[in-house]
Parts: C-alpha cells; sequence; structure tokens
C-alpha cells in the first residue's frame, strides 16, 4: 500500500487525552467515526454499543502500559532509553534517543559514537549508565533491518524496579507533556508478574470505560481477552512491527470460534489484537490457544482469516498499520475513512479518536 492521499495538519495531533481537553468528558468523550465500506458515519464513542449488536465479540488486549522511558548517560551525552521487549535470554530490545524536552527525538548513531571515543565503531559495546547504579550494554542490533533497535544487557538490578522507580511513560513532542502511568492504562491491562508489558499504550482501548463495558455486556456484546506485548513504534520510520510476545487463552479461543460458527462479528479492539488472533488462526479460520512469539505481518495480500472489523486510532498517511487496516476493510474503505477524518478535523495519535470499520 503506497501513502495515502490525505494529508493531516499538525492541529489534528491531540496533544493531551480528552478528559484533560474537554473537562467534565471522562475517556469515552472521544469522537467515533464509522466505515461501513465506503460509506461513512460519524459518532461519539459513548455511542458504540448501539453500533454493535447482541452476539458480536470484541478482542481486547490485557497488556498493561510500561513507564518504558528511563533517563541515562553515555559518556557525558544525556540519552533516553526506550525499553521494548524483553526477551526469552533475559536480554531486552531497547532504543536510544536524545532528549529534546518535547518527548524524545531519534538518537543520532555518530552523536553516541563520538560520546564512546570510537568515531565511527558502531554501536555495539556502547556503555549507558542508569539510575540506581545500574549498567546497559548494547550487544547487537535486533536485526538486520538497521540499528534502532538493539539487544541489550541490563546489570544492577531488575528492569521491572528500575522502571517502576525511575521510567515515565514513552511520549513523541506532538504531545504537550509527561503524563502519569495511570493516563495510558486502558480498562482491560492487566499486571504481570514477570514485570512484563507494552512499551507503547494499546491505544485503541483507552475511550472503553467500566460504565461502557457493562452497557455492552448489558446488550449481548461479548468480550474475548488476549495479549499482544508492544514494543517501541519506529515514529519517524514506520518500519513494519517486530516480533512481538503474545497469547490467545483456550476460552478466548473458543469465543471466537463460536462468534465466527454464529451470526457475531469479531471486531478487533486495536492493531495489537489483529495481531495476536491473526497469528493464533490456522490457514482453515479456526483459532486455537497459543503463545509465544509472533512474526507475522499482516498485509491485503496475506489477508485476514478471522477479524471482520477493527477499532482503531487514525495513523500516520506513511504508518504500516495502514497495510493491516487494507487487509481488513480494502483500500477504497480506508481512502474514503481517512478523507472524512480529516475534513471532520478528527484528532489523531494515542489520546485521539477513533475509526470503526465494519464489514
Amino acid at each position: 500500500m503506497s501513502s495515502l492521499a490525505v494529508r493531516v495538519p499538525q492541529e489534528l495531533s491531540a496533544r493531551v487525552p480528552v478528559e484533560q481537553r474537554e473537562p467534565g468528558l471522562d475517556r469515552d468523550g472521544v469522537r467515533l467515526l464509522v466505515s461501513r465500506g465506503t460509506e461513512v458515519s460519524h459518532h461519539g464513542f459513548a455511542e458504540l454499543p448501539g453500533l454493535l449488536r447482541a452476539g458480536d465479540l470484541l478482542v481486547v488486549n490485557t497488556s498493561p502500559t510500561l513507564a518504558a522511558a528511563v533517563d541515562g548517560r553515555v559518556g557525558h551525552a544525556r540519552v533516553v532509553v526506550h525499553f521494548s521487549t524483553r526477551g526469552d535470554d533475559g536480554r531486552w530490545a531497547v532504543e536510544l534517543r536524545e532528549p529534546d524536552g518535547r518527548g524524545t527525538t531519534r538518537a543520532r548513531a555518530e552523536a553516541l559514537e563520538r560520546a564512546e571515543g570510537r568515531g565511527c565503531g558502531g554501536l555495539a559495546g556502547t556503555r549507558v549508565r542508569l539510575p540506581g547504579g545500574m549498567r546497559l550494554v548494547l550487544d547487537e542490533p535486533l536485526s538486520a533491518r538497521g540499528e534502532r533497535l538493539w539487544w541489550a544487557r541490563v546489570s544492577g538490578a531488575e528492569v521491572s524496579a528500575l522502571l517502576r522507580e525511575h521510567g515515565r511513560p514513552i511520549r513523541y513532542s506532538y504531545t504537550e507533556r509527561d503524563q502519569p502511568l495511570s493516563v495510558y492504562q486502558t480498562v482491560f491491562a492487566l499486571p504481570y508478574a514477570d514485570g512484563t508489558g507494552s512499551a507503547e499504550m494499546p491505544s485503541a482501548a483507552r475511550p472503553f470505560t467500566a460504565r461502557l463495558v457493562a452497557e455492552l455486556v448489558s446488550r449481548g456484546v461479548q468480550f474475548a481477552p488476549v495479549t499482544l506485548h508492544t514494543g517501541v513504534a519506529s515514529a519517524e520510520s514506520h518500519e513494519p512491527p517486530y516480533p512481538e510476545r503474545f497469547a490467545v487463552p483456550r476460552a478466548s479461543a473458543r469465543l471466537i470460534n463460536a462468534a465466527r460458527a454464529g451470526a457475531g462479528r469479531v471486531v478487533a479492539v486495536g492493531t495489537t489484537a489483529v495481531r495476536a488472533v491473526e497469528s493464533a488462526a490456522g490457514a482453515d479460520g479456526v483459532v486455537r490457544a497459543r503463545a509465544g512469539w509472533t512474526d507475522l505481518v499482516v498485509t491485503p495480500e496475506r489477508g485476514v482469516r478471522v477479524v471482520e472489523g477493527l477499532l482503531t486510532g487514525f495513523h500516520e498517511p506513511e504508518a504500516s498499520h495502514l497495510l493491516m487496516l487494507e487487509a481488513v476493510a480494502g483500500r477504497a474503505a480506508i481512502d474514503r475513512g481517512y478523507e472524512a477524518a480529516v475534513r471532520g478535523r478528527y484528532l489523531w495519535h494515542e489520546f485521539g479518536d477513533v475509526h470503526l470499520l465494519l464489514p
């Protein structure tokens, strides 16, 4: 999929959550654009129960958001470490970025090399001093695609303790200020005993409130929890997602299969939920309990086997996530929906409005 033709004005970036933009509103006060093919309609998110029907199934991601940004130093240079994903061997995939007072811009590799006094010798072996006497050493790039994410060894304490004591949520320069971690947790988030979670919020679920969930359930809409711990996004280069840890429990697999066998629609809440469910779906369209790592990239060529609808935020016109949206709804629906969103002044990014794609 090539980039969308729309241009998103800078003023359409949601700089703070809706409850701070509009005092008196709750999280469900955001707007909701609904696309049914190329037909669009405009709603408030609180109208969602009336847009779904009894028997529909919402697949939700239970991964909690981590306070994944930690200040550090490489030599005399200040850096921000984004902790992305914990590996099976205890190492963490991390990204080094440099602070600018407005979130964190990408750290320049050459600046870090100069700080280490190695010239153009590469980043392998780079040592980062962290709070509390901890140390981080870069081992190797996460993949051959580039040097944005690195596997790193951390010594001195558990990373989960470091993030609890010294971390803050990752934010980018389109937001106005740092926010407490509670702002980034969804109503579906669960704590994991091993301290794992998502480097960035599974934001499509942010507008849900306990009250709205109760109303949906009372109308016969069901929920199937899955887990996908999302890593650090490529905010500038829009790379495809890296391998991420996921789990689809047996009970959720049964719910999904039952909805597909009946009259209900399987609607994923967020691209993370799509990736988890489609990673557990066989070629026969049956979802089976699975857990581990997924490197699945959902594209129009691969298509979707299970997901029939998608609730998602608005992505940059160049974002790789749009391939997944196209796989679910088709290119014409995405083009039409994004044109309507820009024209209707919908807000972008994790604190913005949402888009419901239905068959």
